[in-house]
């Protein structure tokens, strides 16, 4: 972060999780998707311990293309204090990123989650520039009809993930 002139910290969270996956594993049988989100929500944890000790926030760096198909662990990359991001797909995020002088190596990267080996895109099975003009109503796949119910049910099954937490109303 020396190009923005932000201070940083590099916290390894890697013997973290091990110890909690280790632990859980000893009594449980530990499901893939405890195995996939477990890191982020703990690296998290983390990224609010340090805002803790430097008086500082914690950015979430979600964007509206990731946010629309799922592609967050609630309550861990999804998380944050503010969201700069969240309004903007792939495509944009990179021009604001370019616009900002930020390193070309950081914003034109092969999008990767780090913990499964895999591109985003891989994971996904479609490209982010399919996406983004999905979302931004340039194309409506009709000429991709399995691409089209992929993305569609991707985001009515993660839509909990971006609206408010359920809660009992209070009538008095």
């Amino acid at each position: 972060m020396s190009h923005l002139g932000i201070k940083s910290y590099e916290i390894n969270v890697g013997s973290t999780v091990s110890a909690l996956l280790g632990e859980l594993g000893s009594k449980l049988d530990v499901a893939e998707q405890a195995r996939v989100n477990t890191p982020p929500r703990i690296r998290m944890t983390t990224l609010y311990a340090v805002a803790a000790c430097v008086g500082g926030r914690v950015v979430n760096t979600c964007n509206m293309s990731e946010d629309w198909v799922g592609y967050s662990t609630k309550f861990g990359d999804s998380a944050g204090d503010f969201s700069p991001l969240s309004e903007l797909v792939v495509r944009e995020v990179i021009a604001v990123g370019d616009e900002l002088g930020i390193p070309y190596e950081l914003t034109h990267k092969t999008p990767i989650d780090g913990l499964c080996g895999k591109t985003d895109e891989d994971n996904l099975g479609f490209t982010y520039a399919e996406l983004d003009s999905y979302i931004r109503q340039e194309t409506d796949l009709a000429d991709k009809p399995e691409l089209k119910a992929r993305i569609d049910g991707m985001h009515a099954r993660n839509l909990h993930k971006l609206l408010p937490m359920p809660k009992f109303e209070y009538k008095g």
